[in-house]
């Protein structure tokens, strides 16, 4: 297939490849392979489901109803670009055959709107506002995986992980903040087979880009969706969660992609605006290891050619102050805003990085979120945390929401088993369902985020 976020080949057979798939689906839950031809974006969805423990037929839980669901709405960004949306995909929803939603970065949907009779069949799998679909609560779902591979998709059928999902095909793009650039929610079309066609994903596309446009226009507003306004220029922004390579953003100018040392050095002198002398940078960036000055000039060297007059020497320093996602997530800390850090960390900074300075980053914020997260005991934010590639691993956060699970709640039964084979697999003695107490606690296993594929 020559786009691999399109479902279906021109001139296949929706039938056809409906059995082809539902064949695979039922493999991969019984076996655990993938042995017939499934997309690659879907087989890795499928093993992201599988590895988040997502049973196959569990409803979406309904997180936000009535007047929390009502006021979360008017202060999220994308409540600004509604009309936008109606605009553009207004008769889809009114056609009786399809629904136009609209979730944040978490999958939480926000907006659902269509004909009375196809918001009904909607209702029966909890598709409606208010419940979270990121793929790691229900699986394999073109809102849920456009915001897990920041790139748009179509969902067809039994593409589905969930097979209460599976008569549905959705189209999904993700929505980005035009200041700092960060994926901020999607947009989605629901409906029949027929959503499989390239215009679907086309459309939704097209939105996506002209809702963020439109973003950048109106300025700032009261999230943090909201754009530089016009004739202020774009932050420089640095991207270094989740990735092995950085990204920065320059006053509204194309990305540009660093290499993984070049990436190390942004970091480290966007953590410390003062800037390092050549001795300590050096110490920064490769520790004791037995390395000249000359490498790290010509490292710097090389860096000075992408960004200019950017870097400055003597001291190393940026002449501008660079925003990082990492200050992000810290800021929401700082400020007590545990749900909002936990949203927009997108999951371990630089995790190949071994240098000394970045490893201290790393694992300063990932402490820092992780002690909050256990202080709070919050069974939501605990659950999106667990079934996150870098907390799946997580044995005492695993045991925390246990602990916050009542006695009879259906859960329980599936949690203590994750807690037992946990511990099972670091070596620790069985403890039935005990919570309490840190004695033969393991640290988190630090998990690589896998690469975010940029569009």
């Amino acid at each position: 297939m020559l786009n691999p976020w399109l479902a279906l080949e021109t001139g296949s057979d929706p039938a056809e490849r409906t059995g082809e798939v539902l064949r695979a689906h039922e493999a991969f839950l019984t076996e655990g392979a993938i042995t017939a031809p499934v997309r690659h974006v879907v087989a890795d969805s499928w093993r992201r489901s599988a590895g988040a423990a997502v049973e196959p037929e569990r409803l979406a839980r309904v997180e936000l109803a009535d007047a929390d669901l009502a006021a979360y709405r008017e202060e999220h960004p994308l409540a600004r670009v509604m009309p936008l949306f109606r605009e553009l995909l207004g008769t889809i929803a009114d056609d009786g055959a399809h629904l136009l939603s609209v979730c944040d970065e978490t999958g939480r949907l926000l907006w659902v709107e269509g004909h009375s009779q196809v918001l009904r069949r909607a209702e029966r799998m909890n598709f409606v506002p208010g419940a979270r679909w990121d793929e790691r609560f229900v699986g394999t779902n073109a809102p849920g995986t456009a915001l897990a591979v920041d790139h748009a998709v179509q969902i067809f059928a039994a593409e589905h992980y969930n097979r209460l999902v599976q008569s549905w095909t959705c189209a999904a793009a993700p929505l980005h903040d035009p200041r700092t650039h960060r994926v901020i929610g999607a947009v989605d079309i629901t409906g029949g087979d027929h959503l499989a066609a390239p215009q679907s994903l086309a459309l939704v596309q097209a939105t996506a880009r002209a809702a963020e446009a439109h973003l950048a226009e109106l300025g700032p507003g009261p999230g943090p969706g909201a754009g530089p306004g016009p004739g202020r220029q774009s932050p420089d922004v640095l991207e270094v969660l989740g990735r092995d390579e950085a990204v920065l953003h320059v006053g509204g100018g194309p990305s540009l992609r660093l290499g993984r040392r070049h990436s190390e050095i942004v970091l480290l002198l966007a953590a410390h605006p003062d800037g390092f002398t050549g001795d300590r940078l050096s110490l920064e960036l490769y520790g004791e290891r037995d390395v000249t000055p000359v490498t790290l000039r010509a490292e710097l060297s090389r860096l000075r050619q992408l960004l200019g007059p950017l870097l400055e020497s003597r001291p190393y320093r940026l002449r501008r102050r660079l925003t990082t996602d990492f200050d992000t997530v810290t800021d929401a800390l700082a400020a007590g805003d545990l749900a909002g850090a936990l949203a927009a960390y997108r999951g371990p900074l630089l995790p190949s990085s071994e240098a000394p300075g970045a490893v201290r980053l790393r694992q300063l914020l990932e402490d820092r979120m992780r002690r909050r997260l256990l202080a709070r005991r919050d069974a939501s934010l605990l659950e999106t945390w667990v079934r996150s590639p870098w907390g799946e691993d997580d044995l005492e956060a695993w045991e925390a929401l246990l602990g916050s699970r009542l006695d009879g709640d259906p859960l329980r039964p599936t949690l203590a088993a994750r807690v037992g084979q946990l511990r099972r697999a670091y070596g620790l003695a069985e403890t039935g369902e005990r919570t309490g107490g840190r004695e033969g606690r393991v640290p988190a296993r630090r998990a690589t985020y896998p690469q975010r594929r940029l569009s």
